[in-house]
């Protein structure tokens, strides 16, 4: 089972659509961060939560960061022709699955394998 290329076609438009979302988001949050005024504050618990305030937008700035990559990698495997294929044993991703998370590169069989194994690497620990 191989995505048509209608399918093919609407997750680049989704995939393009997210990633410029992100973009956008990720320049907003940076020239906050890096532009802000820096107020000073009359009491250390308004200080205090501005500074969480401001730690919390650099994680989802992160956060974000990764999606981007992951975006960008399920791009390229739509232009390789390898959109939809497992990476660890080649069979088809489904659909259903693709639509749920386009950057996934594992079909659901590998995917639960791997977090069983991490599970028991971690339990091993």
């Amino acid at each position: 089972m191989s995505l048509r290329q209608e399918n093919l076609e609407s997750f680049k438009r989704d995939l393009l659509a997210r990633r410029e979302t992100l973009v956008s988001g990720v320049r907003k949050t940076t020239d906050e961060i890096i532009h802000g005024d820096e107020v000073t504050f009359a009491d250390s618990i308004d200080q205090a939560s501005a500074d969480v305030d401001r730690t919390l937008a650099v994680q989802i700035q992160n956060r974000d960061r990764g999606i981007l990559a992951q975006i960008n990698i399920a791009l390229r495997r739509i232009d390789a022709g390898i959109f939809g294929e497992c990476e660890s044993c080649d069979e088809p991703i489904t659909e259903a699955r693709l639509r749920a998370n386009p950057s996934t590169t594992l079909c659901i069989e590998c995917k639960a394998e791997l977090e069983s194994e991490e599970q028991r690497f971690i339990a091993r620990g």
